[in-house]
């Protein structure tokens, strides 16, 4: 490719990335929203990144899993509850890989 369009596609890139970043935070600068709107915002989060987990811990070989055998559940129980008990995000890592290294010795 043509070192334009390269550069073209850079600031595309930075223009897509950055504008919906800025523009709430800029529009909402200084204005105080509606504690409903904010309470339900503190759940967005917690949604993207379930919605970022679940698909690569049920969805193998393209079709759900539910088997036993499947050790990416078995390791998200025991990370799953070091992240509710504990709030750290080092041991919840931490837990679901040793739980899945374990698993993957005893079992294969």
């Amino acid at each position: 490719m043509a070192e334009k369009t390269i550069l073209m596609t850079m600031v595309g890139m930075l223009v897509v990335t950055f504008v919906p970043r800025l523009l709430p935070a800029w529009f909402l600068r200084g204005k105080k929203l509606h504690p409903f709107l904010e309470a339900w915002l503190r759940y967005v989060p917690v949604a993207v990144l379930a919605a970022l987990l679940l698909p690569s811990l049920l969805v193998q070989d393209g079709a759900v899993q539910w088997r036993w055998d499947n050790l990416y559940l078995w390791g998200a129980i025991p990370a799953g509850v070091v992240a509710w008990k504990k709030k750290s995000l080092f041991g919840t890592v931490i837990a679901g890989m040793l739980v899945v290294a374990l698993a993957r010795w005893l079992l294969f």
